[in-house]
């Protein structure tokens, strides 16, 4: 067995940062849609927790955000003239698809893509496929900027498989790593990979929201990355109809502990099953949560599941890292406490603020992208965009400098955003080191 570490790569926050209200089922986005926004608070709430795991002695990366609004996008639908009047007339003919050109939504990189990790793919590179997300018209327009993100931050190809998205159809809708576990006995070890899917390709869903990720999309992936240790298993409809728009709502893990709410799967025991006769020299361990303990009403509104588990250099027992959301709901607060206070696997409990995302639906796993590398696979990654305390401090420096402290809907309409959104792009690229070109508009 090769050594190996759990990095994270989370998304930088965009300066579009917004509350517009685009994605159904998604209840906290629906809630706050019209508000204010504050995205120099999101940029830095998003920074300084990234900043506490890479203090915990976690790899941390950093994912440049996209450039918005997408003229490109908007160009394509007709809308011509300079700029300022492309934003301008599609604003004035067409708000629903000048709202989708605006999203900052890539900031949730764990719908990135889904990631195999070496350990278990044939080839044994670490492999990559975008996510399509054509369930939200806002977040299809992400993929092909995505994968330039990742080639970005993992260059070589000996050790890297970047692929391209699956084809951008309702057959094969994925929403990446939010519907993907990993277990295992040890990160370098070979891991039972957890698929979650909603809906088959054909299926007639007639359900209040969309159920978004497909089982042959997951299954796709699968064959794709030549994955070994594949379960697949079917998200509850009935969390789905809660608001459960992504499994990792209801459901996170972490080595051999899957900690997941009752209502996560269809199937419970049957995916209970299914994954402890796909382990491979490890027993899993499964922390459940009942509903009656944990309405899921409020295990969505606190996001405990939305929660980051890691294992910390030094520690036996494993971290949750919650929301403070987590922390202000008193039936979430005492599971947490409780799991803790146990003899389980979750010791220990931390809590970052980052209420701008939660305001949006995303907490601090939509945050991020994990993945397994061997300590040959970290060096081989692009150094630039690994978090460092000098390259926290710039990037701080540069949020406050470059974003606005209130963002309303109507402002997404604004010449001098867009103006401001590159200026400050344009400089990211040089902090990163990531050169010209980056980003469509360094390329016209």
């Amino acid at each position: 067995m090769t050594s190996a570490v759990e990095a994270n790569a989370d998304g930088l926050i965009g300066p579009t940062h917004s509350y517009a209200g685009l994605s159904p089922g998604n209840l906290a986005s629906s809630l706050n849609a019209g508000e204010a926004s504050n995205p120099r608070a999101a940029v830095l709430q998003g920074l300084d927790k990234m900043k506490r795991l890479a203090d915990l002695g976690l790899p941390q990366f950093v994912l440049p955000p996209h450039e918005r609004p997408d003229l490109r996008f908007l160009r394509s639908l007709g809308f011509s003239g300079s700029d300022a009047q492309v934003l301008e007339r599609a604003w004035r003919d067409a708000p629903s698809f000048a709202a989708a050109a605006c999203s900052a939504s890539s900031m949730w990189a764990a719908n990135a893509a889904m990631v195999t990790p070496g350990a278990d793919s044939a080839d044994g590179r670490v492999h990559f496929t975008p996510a399509n997300l054509v369930t939200n018209l806002h977040r299809s327009l992400e993929h092909e900027q995505t994968k330039r993100a990742l080639h970005a931050l993992f260059p070589d190809p000996a050790r890297f498989a970047v692929h391209d998205a699956l084809p951008p159809v309702a057959h094969f809708a994925d929403e990446g790593a939010a519907n993907h576990i990993r277990l295992c006995a040890d990160h370098g070890a070979p891991g039972v990979n957890l698929l979650v899917w909603g809906r088959e390709a054909w299926e007639h869903w007639d359900g209040p929201y969309p159920a978004r990720q497909t089982r042959e999309a997951s299954e796709a992936i699968a064959r794709r990355h030549d994955a070994r240790g594949v379960v697949l298993a079917r998200q509850s409809r009935t969390a789905i109809a809660g608001g459960t728009f992504h499994n990792d709502v209801v459901c996170v893990g972490a080595l051999n502990t899957l900690f997941h709410h009752e209502l996560a799967f269809e199937d419970t025991a049957g995916t209970h099953a299914a994954i402890r006769q796909a382990a491979d020299g490890f027993e899993p361990i499964f922390v459940e949560i009942a509903a009656a303990d944990l309405p899921l009403a409020d295990a969505i509104s606190s996001y405990l599941f939305n929660s980051m588990l890691v294992q910390l250099p030094g520690e036996d027992r494993l971290t949750l890292i919650c929301p403070t959301e987590t922390r202000d709901n008193a039936r979430s607060h005492a599971v947490a406490q409780g799991l803790t206070g146990s003899n389980g696997p979750i010791g220990r409990v931390e809590y970052v603020d980052v209420r701008q995302s939660m305001r949006n639906g995303g907490g601090p796993a939509c945050l991020r992208l994990r993945v397994v590398l061997t300590e040959a696979e970290l060096a081989a990654t692009n150094p630039g965009m690994r978090l460092t305390d000098e390259l926290h401090g710039a990037l701080s420096v540069w949020g406050a400098t470059w974003y606005r402290d209130e963002l309303r809907p109507s402002d997404l309409a604004d010449p001098g955003l867009l103006d401001e959104s590159r200026g400050a792009l344009d400089e990211l690229t040089s902090i990163l080191g990531l050169g010209g070109g980056f980003y469509p508009f360094q390329r016209t």
